[in-house]
């Protein structure tokens, strides 16, 4: 198995972009100026000092939701161009739209008839588009191996389901993935409430979403994460020690984290390859087990932390991409269990429909013949 990708070899300029994204700077009752002006160069922000941990590290601690973020696509409308912020009328937009509830909403696309009042809101920001890395905000293409790979699985799915089912990756939306139920486990692994990935946790949904919830936890030597939906955790030890070994692979893979200045930096390998994409709730083309995501956490006030996550995996994408945007804190903010297995009836409704259907498909033939 090929050992993972380091970003040591990768050009500066990809590394260490100080694109943030319209990361807007600003805590509590108090806004700042956005890092991001709208002609897309740095706006001049004060440096701020963050607080200490008892045992010296900067202290990321808090429950910081991703509400803010509802609303922003992963991908840049291609009308925008290169162009991180929305003007004054796309913005006045998004705002008029973040109003929108109850019946008003239910138009609203993606809606997929869910109750309005499960969605969480916050204040929209004037991100484009939360990948700001190549600078059209767009995933890059992928390589000629993931378009085989692709290919083969939707060649597979459209055996069994003709045209109605879509070709764009067999795990590329909840939707998709319930007509694959003549094999019940090609499922979504987020419909099977098992995981998101570790990307796939922390986007918000697209346009909506709930269970926003990420919440930072520090003890000496070790950062953890919580994920509200699918209650993932991450376990990110600070002491150095090497990566496991390639045998070992998980849907999270295998973090490991250092601090440069106040800024955490995480390394993630060891993914289980071929399971989970990269899009809001792990969909999308599924990431290969070269992925190497390398994720950079600051916190630049009171109640903002500046987040990045760099994609490196050669085997699917025909270069890296970035995402980048804030996170602001709500001490308010409750995380809830996530009882997905307990009161998934959905999908084992989905099954029962799928093995009738099968069954009658089946009665049907032998009946003709």
């Amino acid at each position: 198995m090929p050992a993972p990708i380091s970003f040591r070899g990768l050009p500066k300029c990809i590394i260490f972009v100080a694109v943030a994204g319209a990361m807007a700077i600003h805590s509590a009752g108090q806004s700042r100026p956005d890092a991001l002006t709208k002609n897309g160069t740095i706006a001049a922000v004060k440096p701020w000092i963050p607080a200490k941990t008892s045992w010296g590290d900067p202290d990321l601690q808090g429950m910081w939701p991703g509400t803010d973020l509802l609303g922003t696509p992963l991908q840049r409308d291609p009308k925008l161009g290169t162009r991180a912020l929305l003007n004054d009328a796309e913005y006045a937009q998004k705002e008029a739209r973040a109003k929108l509830v109850g019946d008003d909403a239910q138009d609203l696309p993606g809606n997929i008839g869910s109750p309005i009042w499960w969605l969480e809101r916050g204040k929209p920001t004037r991100q484009s588009s939360l990948i700001v890395e190549p600078p059209d905000g767009r995933i890059p293409p992928l390589t000629a191996e993931a378009i085989k790979l692709g290919e083969a699985r939707d060649a597979k799915f459209h055996l069994t389901y003709g045209v109605e089912r879509k070709v764009h990756g067999s795990n590329d939306s909840w939707i998709d993935d319930v007509l694959a139920l003549v094999e019940p486990y090609e499922s979504n692994l987020y419909d099977r409430c098992i995981s998101r990935g570790v990307v796939g946790s922390i986007l918000p949904g697209e346009p909506g979403g709930y269970n926003l919830g990420n919440q930072i936890i520090q003890a000496p030597g070790l950062v953890v994460i919580r994920y509200e939906m699918i209650h993932e955790t991450r376990l990110i030890p600070l002491d150095g020690r090497t990566h496991v070994g390639s045998g070992v692979r998980t849907y999270m893979g295998d973090p490991r984290g250092h601090w440069e200045g106040n800024t955490l930096v995480v390394e993630t390998t060891n993914f289980l390859g071929g399971k989970l994409g990269l899009l809001s709730h792990g969909g999308g083309t599924p990431y290969s087990d070269d992925l190497v995501l390398t994720e950079r956490i600051t916190r630049v006030a009171a109640n903002t932390i500046n987040y990045e996550a760099i994609i490196n995996d050669p085997k699917t994408y025909t270069k890296p991409w970035k995402i980048a945007f804030p996170l602001h804190r709500d001490p308010n903010y409750q995380m809830v269990e996530y009882a997905c297995h307990e009161g998934n009836y959905a999908l084992e409704d989905i099954l029962r429909g799928a093995y009738a259907e099968q069954t009658a498909a089946e009665s049907a033939g032998k009946a003709a013949k």
